[in-house]
C-alpha cells in the first residue's frame, strides 16, 4: 500500500509515495502548477467568486447553497454547475494546470450542493428539455462535465468522492458506475478532527472498495497533530491497511506537519510494538522506512 501526501504548500517529503497539492480552494484562492506533483481542483465552491457576482450561487426552494443558510446544512459556498462562464473559468484553469510538469489533476466538489439543487431557470430548463428524470439528469450533468475536464487533463485523472456510499447519486449526482469509467482512481476523504473513534473510517473503506470499480485512495486529516491525536491517525492507518486500497494519504499542512507524523510513529515505541503484537505488515514497513529517513 501506498502512503501520500495532501498538501497547501508545493512541497515533497521524503518517505511519502503520492503528493497531492490544493492548487485550487473552496474560498476561490487559486495557485499556480505544482510540478512533480498531482494537482487537486475545487470546482464548483468558491466564496470569493459568489461574493463578486452573487447571481453564480446554485438555488433551491429553501434558498442559495451558502453556508450561512440555516434552512440547509452545507460546509462549501456553492456555484450552480450549469453556469457556462463558471464551467469555462474551471475548464481554463485545468488547461493551464496541464501545460505544466504535472502529474496529473484530481476534481473535487465537482457536483450539485445537495438533492433539490439547482433550480434556476437554466438548470431547470436543460432538465426539462433532456427529457430525463431529475436524478438522472444531475448525473448525467455531472458525468458530462467530466467527461469535458477529462479531455483537458494532462496525466493522471481522479475524482474526490463526498463520502456518501449509498445516496451519492440522489444527493449530489454522483454516479458511480459511470464517473469510473473515466478516472484513474477515486479519492475518498474521511475527514476528521480526531480518530480515537474509528470504526466508521473501517466501516466507510470496505463499503467504498467493494462498491467503486476503480482503485481508491483513502484521505485522512494530519492538520492538528497532538500525541493522542497523532496514535489514533496511525492506529486508523494501520487498520486500513489490511483492506485493498492503492493507497491512504495524509491531509497536512506543510512538510513540517508531515515530518511531525513520522517522528511520531518512529519514536513511539509502544505503538511499534502495538504494530508487531497485531501484525500490521504494512504499516510496519511504512514505519521502518520512516525510521531511515527520521
Amino acid at each position: 500500500m501506498k502512503l501520500g501526501l495532501v498538501t497547501y504548500v508545493p512541497e515533497k517529503v521524503e518517505g511519502f509515495d503520492i503528493h497531492v497539492y490544493y492548487s485550487k480552494w473552496s474560498d476561490g484562492q487559486v495557485f499556480p502548477a505544482a510540478n512533480g506533483m498531482q494537482n487537486d481542483i475545487t470546482c464548483f465552491c468558491d466564496a470569493k467568486a459568489i461574493r463578486e457576482n452573487p447571481s453564480l450561487v446554485a438555488v433551491s426552494k429553501n434558498g442559495p447553497a451558502l453556508r450561512k443558510n440555516r434552512k440547509i446544512n452545507l460546509a462549501f459556498d456553492f456555484v450552480c454547475p450549469t453556469n457556462p462562464e463558471y464551467r469555462a473559468k474551471v475548464f481554463d484553469y485545468i488547461k493551464g494546470l496541464s501545460k505544466e510538469g504535472i502529474l496529473g489533476v484530481t476534481l473535487n466538489l465537482y457536483h450539485f450542493p445537495e438533492e433539490e439543487f439547482c433550480v434556476c431557470p437554466r438548470c431547470v430548463e436543460q432538465w426539462r428539455q433532456s427529457g430525463l428524470n431529475w436524478t438522472e439528469w444531475r448525473a448525467t450533468t455531472v458525468t458530462e462535465f467530466l467527461k469535458e475536464a477529462k479531455r483537458l487533463v494532462k496525466g493522471t485523472f481522479a475524482v474526490e468522492m463526498y463520502p456518501d456510499p449509498v445516496l451519492a447519486k440522489q444527493r449530489f449526482g454522483i454516479d458511480f458506475e459511470r464517473i469510473a469509467e473515466l478516472v484513474d482512481y477515486f479519492h475518498v476523504p474521511l475527514s476528521a478532527r480526531d480518530y480515537t473513534t474509528m470504526y466508521w473510517v473501517d466501516m466507510l473503506t470496505r463499503d467504498f472498495i467493494k462498491i467503486l470499480k476503480k482503485p481508491v485512495v483513502l484521505e485522512l486529516s494530519a492538520e492538528m497533530p497532538t500525541d493522542k491525536k497523532l496514535d489514533a491517525l496511525l492506529k486508523t492507518v494501520a487498520y486500513v491497511s489490511r483492506h485493498n486500497l492503492m493507497g491512504v494519504l495524509l491531509l497536512v499542512h506543510d512538510s513540517e506537519n508531515a515530518k511531525q507524523v513520522c517522528r511520531f510513529a518512529v519514536k513511539n515505541t509502544n505503538f511499534r510494538d502495538w504494530l508487531t503484537k497485531y501484525e500490521f505488515t504494512e504499516m510496519i514497513k511504512i514505519v521502518d522506512g520512516w525510521a531511515k529517513l527520521y
